[in-house]
């Protein structure tokens, strides 16, 4: 494995800290801002629709930059935005810098996606994407609980002090390591790469994408109010419980990356029909200490370990769109965490019951279950296109 790939992982996992940590930041945030707890919390979705209009706009923008400018010019960017969120006294210029800060998050994955699969043979794609999902796994399992204590002790401003200060270390080794084009191009035809889009196979893995991370942010949004209020936990617990989710979420990426080559195989096709009946038995058992722990922890692992793996699907089949093919999938990834806690947020509303966001999870999953099952049913008996929508 390329040296770099892990230098990309690196940012990736301060960019990570930064986009999950803001959940147990709202209530300083609204107490130091005044204002009210709903208003502070939009700032989780401010960043979910910057990734969603950044990774596209962000990729064609800089798909003909020299990748290293590309690199450390939204790195540097990511830094800025969030000393200026450290420092400001408004909401509105902190609703801002999320956007800010989202949309160059967007722009470095899809070009660290293009630079790191770049760097590592086809075959090992699967491999190369789940060293740079670790870096999002372990924002769960260390960024995000690190950052919840640090607001606690030292409010929230440190936690956007402590992401500026650890992106440093990467910024320098993009400016000494990156390679000058790891891409090998500077003149990327934009509206040729967008056509991949057209291919059913591509528009599969995306769908199946945002219908499984959708089913996983449902119910992850709503951990921690599952975990004191359903469960009768004491708010102390809650780091606890993230950090299992993020450890299961790392082994399930790790997993997927050693055993993927950008093909659904039997076993993530397996996970994939678990995660409907994982949601469901976390929904039912979610009174119990105990079995919430061990449900977390079962489907950080199932669903990050079949994210990684569509995630290198998408780049699998849609190898026509070098630059632009880990933009596809970063919208597609975070449309469903951005629609997937909406739908649960919409049903906890109507019915007062968190269990609740569990069944939407599994409806979702559900979803992507029959999808890929339609999929596998056109692959036996279909063209030549259809029968490579899942296993190219």
């Amino acid at each position: 494995m390329p040296f770099f790939v892990h230098v990309l992982a690196l940012a990736v996992f301060a960019q990570g800290t930064s986009e999950f940590m803001l959940s147990g930041l709202v209530p300083g945030i609204a107490r130091d801002l005044s204002v009210s707890v709903a208003a502070a919390a939009g700032l989780t979705s401010a960043y979910a629709v910057g990734m969603i209009v950044g990774a596209p706009l962000m990729a064609a923008l800089s798909a003909r930059w020299p990748r290293r400018r590309a690199l450390a010019g939204f790195l540097t960017a990511f830094v800025a935005v969030h000393v200026v969120g450290a420092v400001t006294t408004d909401v509105a210029v902190l609703f801002a810098t999320r956007v800010l800060a989202a949309v160059v998050n967007a722009g470095f994955l899809a070009v660290a996606m293009s630079v790191a699969t770049a760097l590592a043979p086809r075959d090992r794609t699967a491999r190369v994407t789940a060293v740079l999902m670790s870096g999002v796994t372990l924002s769960c399992v260390v960024g995000v609980p690190a950052g919840a204590l640090l607001g606690e002790w030292s409010g929230w401003r440190s936690a956007f002090w402590a992401v500026a200060a650890l992106c440093q270390p990467a910024l320098a080794l993009v400016f000494r390591s990156a390679p000058v084009d790891a891409a090998g191009r500077s003149d990327v035809p934009v509206r040729r790469e967008l056509r991949a889009l057209r291919s059913p196979s591509v528009r599969l893995a995306l769908a199946l994408g945002a219908a499984v991370n959708g089913a996983t942010f449902a119910t992850f949004a709503y951990l921690a109010v599952i975990a004191t209020d359903v469960a009768g936990l004491p708010a102390g617990a809650v780091p606890g419980l993230l950090a299992a989710f993020g450890a299961g979420a790392f082994i399930g990426v790790n997993t997927a990356g050693r055993t993927a080559r950008g093909r659904l195989r039997r076993g993530a096709l397996l996970a994939l029909g678990a995660l409907p009946f994982g949601w469901a038995a976390l929904a039912l058992t979610s009174t119990r200490a105990v079995p919430l722990f061990l449900m977390t922890l079962v489907l950080g692992g199932l669903s990050f370990g079949v994210g990684s793996t569509l995630i290198a699907r998408v780049l699998h089949v849609a190898s026509d769109a070098p630059a632009l093919g880990g933009s596809f999938a970063t919208v597609a990834f975070n449309a469903g965490a951005f629609l997937g806690p909406l739908i649960a947020g919409a049903v906890t509303g109507a019915t007062g019951d968190y269990r609740d966001a569990g069944w939407v999870s599994a409806l979702l999953a559900a979803t992507a279950g029959v999808a890929a099952g339609c999929g596998a049913r056109h692959r036996r008996g279909g063209s030549h296109e259809t029968r490579r929508a899942l296993t190219g």
